[in-house]
C-alpha cells in the first residue's frame, strides 16, 4: 500500500516568507538529508513545496518555521479515496459531498473554513471537482464514475443534461452594493420571473425600502434583499450561505419561511447557517462538516436534524467512531449562580430611573430597573426596537430627553462599548492594536487565559488589523472590549460572523469574565441559543419598531422568554440530550400544547 497518503501538509501561502528566513524547514527535514526532495525551496519560489509522498510526518519542519507556515496533519486512514476537491498543491482539500435530496432542505453546519462555501460550489457546478488532482484534472465522464451508485450521480447527470439552473445568496452580503446598481423595486422587477414580488417584499419587510437605493440599505436591509432577489427567480437549485447574519429573531423565522416555500418536488434548497435553532427549523437533513480549518475538511453522511445538530454539538460521530473535537458543548441552564439570601447582600445593586429618548420621528421610553455585579442581561427585541440607543444612554454617549423618577439620579458609569459594525482603521498588526488599547489586560496571563486563548488571539496577533476577515475582527472586538477596565461592559451582537463553535466559546469567554471580575454585561444578541446561555436576566422591548417603542425592566429568564416569544408567535423546547432551545414547528401538537398552558419558553430541568 505504498501509494496510500495518510498525511497532508499544508503551506500557508499568506506566511510563508521563503526570502525572510533561513530555510529551517527544508534543512532540518530528515528525508531532504537522504537526499530525496521533500522539501523544496528555490531562491525563485514564493513559497516552500512540501512533497506528501515523501513526508514522513515528524513534523520538525512545523516547529522549525520561524513564521509558523507549515501544518502536516495525519488524516483518519479511510479519507485517501475520498477526496473531491483540492486547489492546489499544499493546500485546502475537502472530502465528499454533502447529498443533497429533491423536495428538501439540506443544511450545512461546521465551523468557518471547513470547505462549506466549496461544497456549494461544486453543488452549483460553478466549480468543477478535480478529485484532488490539481494537475491533470478528470473530465466530466471520470467524475460521474467515480460518484458512480450515489445519489450524487443523478445529480450531477441532472446539471449536466438538464442544464440546471442554480443560484447562490453569498455569505458576504454587504459585498452587493458593489456588484449591484439601481434601487431595490427595480433590481427586484428586472429579476423577477415567478411573479412573486409583492408576496416576498410583504414577507421579508422590504416595502419600507423599496424605493432606495441598494447601496443605502443597512447590513439587515441588505441580507433580506439577497434573500429575495434569490427567491424570486426560477431555478432548480436555491443556495443559502448565511441567511441569518444581521437579522433579528423575527425576520430570521420570516426568511426560513420564504426559504422552505422554495421547495418543489423535484428542486433542491441547500442553507450553511450558524444559527443552529435556525438550522434546526428549517432544514429536512443535516450534513456536518468537520476537519481542520484551512487544511482539510470531511462531510459526514447525512443525518435527521435533530441527530445532525447533536452530533455537531457533541464533536463525536458514530457513523464512522470518530471524535472531531476534544470536548462536548452543552446549554444546561442550570450552570449560573442561584441567589441565595446571604449572597444578595454581597452584591452592589445599581438603579437606572425611568427615561425618554426621541431621534427623529422615533420615541424610546426606558422604564427603570437595576442591575448587579456578575450579571449579564440580554436585550430582546426586533431590529429597529432601540437596543443600542438604550446601550448608548447607558454608556453616557446620549443624553435622555427626560428622566422622570429626579431622586433616582443616571449613575455615571465607567463602560467599555463593543459597536454593532467594526471597521478596521487601525494601520499595523493586531499585536500593536491590543498593545496600544489594552496593554495591561494583554500582559496579564490571567486575561491570556480566559479571553485570548479561547478566542484564538494568538494566531492573529502578527496580521494587520485591516486585512481580517469578518469572524476574525469580532474575536479582536470582543477581546479588547473585554480587556478595558470598566464597571460595564455593553456588547452589540457579539455572534455576527462567528461560526456555530466559537459562539459557543464567545459565550463561555464572556460568562466566565463578567462572572470572575464581577461586573455588569449589558448584551444585544439574536442568536436564541447563545441569548439563553448568557441571560441571568432578560430586557424584553415592546412596541413598533422604528417608531416607538418600550424597554421593559429587566427581569427573569423564563418569564422574559416568554414575553418574548409571545410577540413572536412561536414556541421553543429543550433538546433532552444538549439542552439547546428547539423551535416547535407551527401549528404541531407541541406548539399547541405550549402555547394553551401559556408557557412559549420550556425549561425542562
Amino acid at each position: 500500500m505504498a501509494d496510500r497518503l495518510t498525511r497532508i501538509a499544508i503551506v500557508s501561502s499568506d506566511r510563508c516568507k521563503p526570502k525572510k528566513c533561513r530555510q529551517e524547514c527544508k534543512k532540518s527535514c530528515p528525508v531532504v538529508k537522504t537526499g530525496k526532495l521533500c522539501i523544496e525551496v528555490t531562491p525563485a519560489s514564493k513559497i516552500a513545496f512540501i512533497s506528501e509522498e515523501l513526508c514522513i510526518g515528524c513534523g520538525i519542519c512545523v516547529k522549525k518555521c520561524p513564521f509558523e507556515a507549515i501544518q502536516i496533519i495525519n488524516l483518519p486512514k479511510d479519507l485517501d479515496k475520498d477526496t473531491t476537491h483540492r486547489y492546489g498543491p499544499n493546500t485546502f482539500k475537502l472530502h465528499r459531498l454533502p447529498v443533497p435530496r429533491p423536495g428538501q432542505v439540506l443544511g450545512l453546519v461546521g465551523t468557518n473554513g471547513i470547505g462549506k462555501s466549496t461544497a456549494l460550489k461544486v453543488l452549483a457546478g460553478k466549480l468543477k471537482p478535480n478529485l484532488g488532482r490539481f494537475n491533470n484534472p478528470p473530465d466530466w465522464q471520470e467524475i460521474l464514475t467515480y460518484f458512480r451508485g450515489s445519489e450524487l450521480q443523478n445529480y450531477f447527470t441532472r446539471i449536466l443534461e438538464d442544464n440546471l439552473k442554480a443560484i447562490i445568496k453569498p455569505q458576504y452580503v454587504d459585498h452587493i452594493p458593489k456588484a449591484v446598481q439601481g434601487n431595490v423595486g427595480q433590481v427586484l422587477d428586472q429579476k423577477d420571473e415567478r411573479e412573486m414580488k409583492a408576496e416576498l417584499c410583504n414577507g421579508l419587510e422590504l416595502n419600507q425600502v423599496i424605493d432606495r437605493n441598494v447601496g443605502d440599505l443597512s447590513g439587515g436591509e441588505l441580507q433580506r434583499f439577497a434573500i429575495a432577489v434569490v427567491a424570486i427567480q426560477n431555478a432548480e437549485i436555491y443556495m443559502f450561505d448565511e441567511p441569518s447574519s444581521y437579522l433579528d429573531v423575527k425576520q430570521r423565522l420570516k426568511a426560513a419561511q420564504v426559504i422552505r416555500s422554495l421547495l418543489r418536488p423535484n428542486s433542491y434548497v441547500i442553507v450553511v447557517e450558524h444559527d443552529l435553532s435556525v438550522l434546526d427549523y428549517l432544514s429536512d437533513f443535516i450534513c456536518c462538516l468537520y476537519g481542520k480549518p484551512g487544511a482539510y475538511g470531511v462531510v459526514t453522511l447525512p443525518f435527521s436534524v435533530r441527530e445532525g445538530i447533536n452530533i455537531f454539538l457533541a464533536g463525536f460521530v458514530p457513523t464512522e467512531n470518530l471524535r472531531f473535537r476534544d470536548e462536548s458543548l452543552t446549554f444546561k441552564v442550570a450552570e449560573t449562580p442561584q441567589e441565595s439570601a446571604e449572597e444578595i447582600q454581597t452584591y452592589q445593586r445599581y438603579k437606572y430611573p425611568t427615561m425618554s429618548k426621541t431621534q427623529g420621528n422615533f420615541k424610546l421610553k426606558v422604564i427603570e430597573g437595576e442591575f448587579t455585579d456578575s450579571q449579564i442581561i440580554v436585550m430582546l427585541g426586533e431590529n429597529g426596537t432601540g437596543k443600542t440607543t438604550f446601550i448608548r444612554m447607558l454608556a453616557g454617549l446620549l443624553k435622555p430627553d427626560t428622566v422622570e423618577d429626579s431622586d433616582v439620579e443616571m449613575p455615571e458609569f465607567n463602560v467599555s462599548y463593543k459597536p454593532q459594525k467594526i471597521s478596521p482603521k487601525f494601520p499595523s498588526t493586531v499585536r500593536h492594536l491590543l498593545h496600544q488599547k489594552i496593554r495591561d489586560s494583554y500582559m496579564h496571563p490571567q486575561f491570556v487565559s480566559d479571553v485570548m486563548k479561547p478566542l484564538q488571539i494568538e494566531q492573529l496577533m502578527d496580521q494587520e488589523v485591516v486585512n481580517l476577515s469578518g469572524g476574525e475582527l469580532q474575536r479582536v472586538a470582543l477581546c479588547l472590549c473585554l480587556g478595558k477596565p470598566a464597571d460595564i461592559y455593553l456588547i452589540d451582537e457579539p455572534s455576527a460572523y462567528l461560526d456555530s463553535e466559537q459562539r459557543i466559546v464567545a459565550s463561555k469567554v464572556i460568562k466566565r469574565f463578567i462572572l470572575h471580575a464581577k461586573k455588569t454585561a449589558f448584551i444585544v444578541e439574536h442568536d436564541f441559543i447563545m441569548a439563553t446561555y448568557l441571560a441571568d436576566k432578560v430586557i424584553v422591548y415592546e412596541g413598533r419598531p422604528s417608531i416607538d417603542c418600550t424597554a421593559n425592566a429587566p427581569q427573569s429568564l423564563v418569564s422574559g422568554m416568554n414575553l418574548f416569544l409571545s410577540h413572536l408567535d412561536i414556541t421553543f423546547r429543550r433538546d433532552p440530550t444538549n439542552y439547546r432551545p428547539r423551535i416547535n414547528k407551527l401549528d404541531s401538537t407541541k406548539d399547541r400544547e405550549q402555547k394553551a398552558a401559556g408557557s412559549y419558553y420550556y425549561l425542562d430541568d
